[in-house]
């Protein structure tokens, strides 16, 4: 009979971006005790990186652990945007089963559907909790039917479909295994039950020889680089000789240095651990995602971790442009191409290739989300660089050229939905799926190209007038659309001269279309000022300061009024650009540029490429 460490269970939590989740990992922290009662505990306490605070977004994926009747319960936090998903997989591969967390009102959502596949396909046994039970508009009972219909649909097997529901708050610390939102209890205890009932205990064969597989990576200045993951079978101590197998099949004799449990948030050093343990291991600087650690005497390493490859790519740049150097710290080929590889070391859905230029490199990554959270954090970091406009990998599959699509899902009012559905048909999303929700909402699913998604959600919130939410996320691979699409249907204004903007400029432009930049603000010639009205760029003069003459005029005292510019944020920067257009980033600003800044070259050029196309 197998044995089972029964003192421990290994689950993973997965989510929509906020539905609660980091929410309910910190209440289950917060009632077993195992936070220190005189540590205040932060909000979002699973949430390291001041990104996640700030964007509400879980990015990378934490372990914790609580103590609750004497067992132990490993807690996985995955992130819940499809553009991680690099990070899910491998989770998944450490957990015996995992909670998921839907909104009582909300229901299933794109990402909650890429997750919870990767867990089904595992074989993970599920719990279902629905949170936000408290919420006037919650409608628990759709909302666990919905969860049923998409287990059937992701192909769960007879006990997966036989999953335990709690019903929560977690804001407010409350639970119960009712629906009734008066029945809720002033405890998590009804979580934590049914994780220990229901999710399967890790099996007990430490005596066997030792497999323990890196899922995560992490780094510290005082140990080095740190594998974090599962014990699979056998026993670890401090001092051991073992040996690493490496991914292209060589092998590695070290010896280990120090180990690290979990408990609570913190990582306190262990003198051994077993199977079934979630742990960290340092003492080996080569160590990398996917690699097995065994006994010298025994190397059977495990099978390599599946990584799904990356759908989209930018170029990254050195900044070039008249104002580069000016605001960063980090501004030159080998500082970028330095933080680019060192990314590489944790982040495995990404790639950093070399380009036949010295200051440019090619970056891939699951997404537009993934990427621009890359910039934004060598941004804050204190790095200047410029990028290119996001454009997807097109993969050969079997002899077919294929390109990424995603599921899309949308809730708009009834109004707006013609102008979606035709927004997005023109953009060649296909609808799938439409459904009233109740109070004047509808539903609608689309299969869409991804690259017709680049630049749409903004084009999308101005449609709604910022009533409508939609989620994206990766679907398939699927032949190539031969057409045009997506991309941004306005020019640009772009700046003549090089100078501070001045208000008597801008009135006079700012009916041409969108002005992007304030008063005072310094531009160089080729910078990008503003959105035309009409399809064509056109150069625009922002410098040119008021003429002063010595005769008074009637109209003297008059103060000039210009309307609010419109301030983009990275995003909706990356969101703009065209293939002729850079996006330049340092710690203080965001400018959009044209590659060509010289307005005679740019139109040399366009006419060079109008004739070759010809």
């Amino acid at each position: 009979m197998t044995k089972l460490r029964e003192d421990i269970r290994n689950v993973a939590i997965i989510a929509h971006v906020d539905h609660g989740k980091t929410t309910l990992v910190d209440e289950l922290l917060k009632q077993s005790h195992t936070l220190d009662e005189r540590k205040e505990l932060q909000e979002r306490a699973m949430d390291s990186n001041d990104l996640e605070k700030e964007r509400g977004i879980t990015i990378l994926a934490k372990n914790t652990a609580v103590a609750y009747n004497g067992v132990r319960i490993n807690i996985m936090d995955t992130p819940g945007h499809a553009d991680f998903g690099g990070e899910v997989e491998r989770i998944m591969k450490m957990v015996d089963g995992v909670v998921l967390v839907v909104d009582a009102y909300e229901g299933t959502m794109p990402q909650t559907r890429f997750v919870l596949k990767k867990a089904l396909e595992q074989n993970l046994t599920p719990i279902v909790v629905v949170n936000k039970i408290d919420k006037p508009s919650a409608r628990p009972a759709e909302v666990v039917d919905e969860v049923l219909e998409l287990f059937i649909e992701l192909g769960a097997d007879d006990d997966q479909l036989e999953f335990p529901v709690v019903y929560a708050s977690a804001i407010n610390g409350t639970s119960s295994l009712s629906d009734d939102p008066a029945d809720q209890e002033h405890t998590m205890a009804p979580v934590f039950d049914t994780i220990i009932d229901h999710i399967p205990a890790p099996v007990d064969n430490s005596e066997e020889p030792l497999q323990f597989q890196v899922s995560l990576l992490d780094y510290n200045d005082f140990v080095g680089r740190i594998g974090i993951g599962r014990i699979f079978r056998g026993t670890v101590k401090v001092g051991d000789q073992v040996t690493l197998s490496k991914l292209d099949g060589s092998t590695k004799n070290f010896r280990v240095t120090k180990l690290f449990g979990f408990f609570g948030l913190e990582r306190r050093e262990i003198q051994e651990a077993k199977a079934g343990d979630l742990i960290a291991i340092s003492g080996m600087e080569d160590i990398f995602v996917g690699e097995t650690i065994t006994p010298t005497d025994c190397i059977e390493p495990l099978p390599i971790l599946h990584i799904d490859e990356p759908t989209l790519q930018m170029t990254f740049l050195v900044n070039n442009s008249p104002f580069a150097g000016r605001e960063g710290k980090f501004v030159t080929s080998r500082k970028v191409e330095e933080r680019l590889l060192a990314e590489l070391q944790t982040d495995v859905s990404l790639r950093v290739e070399p380009t036949d230029s010295p200051d440019k490199w090619t970056v891939s990554g699951r997404g537009e989300l993934h990427l621009s959270i890359l910039i934004e954090t060598m941004r804050r970091e204190g790095y200047e660089l410029q990028v290119s406009r996001p454009e997807v990998i097109i993969k050969e599959i079997d002899g077919v050229k294929c390109e990424p699509f995603e599921r899309v899902q949308i809730d708009t009012p009834e109004e707006y939905q013609g102008s979606v559905i035709q927004s997005l048909s023109e953009r060649k999303g296909e609808m799938i799926d439409m459904q009233s929700t109740g109070n004047g909402q509808t539903r609608l699913v689309f299969l869409a190209p991804a690259r017709g998604l680049i630049g749409y959600p903004t084009e999308f919130l101005s449609m709604t007038h910022g009533y409508g939410i939609m989620n994206h996320t990766f679907d398939q691979y699927m032949p190539v659309i031969n057409a045009e699409i997506g991309g941004r249907r306005r020019g640009a204004l772009v700046s003549i001269d090089t100078g501070k903007a001045t208000t008597y400029s801008i009135m006079s432009v700012e009916e041409r279309g969108t002005i992007f930049v304030n008063p005072g603000t310094e531009v160089y010639e080729g910078m990008i000022i503003g959105e035309n009205s009409r399809e064509n760029d056109l150069t625009v003069n922002i410098t040119k300061a008021k003429q002063m003459t010595n005769v008074r005029s009637a109209t003297k005292d008059q103060t000039a009024v210009i309307k609010t510019p419109r301030i983009l944020t990275l995003e909706e920067s990356l969101e703009f650009l065209n293939d002729d257009e850079y996006m330049e980033v340092t710690p203080e600003s965001i400018r959009l540029r044209k590659q060509i800044l010289d307005k005679n070259l740019r139109a040399k050029a366009a006419k060079k490429k109008k004739s070759a196309e010809e």
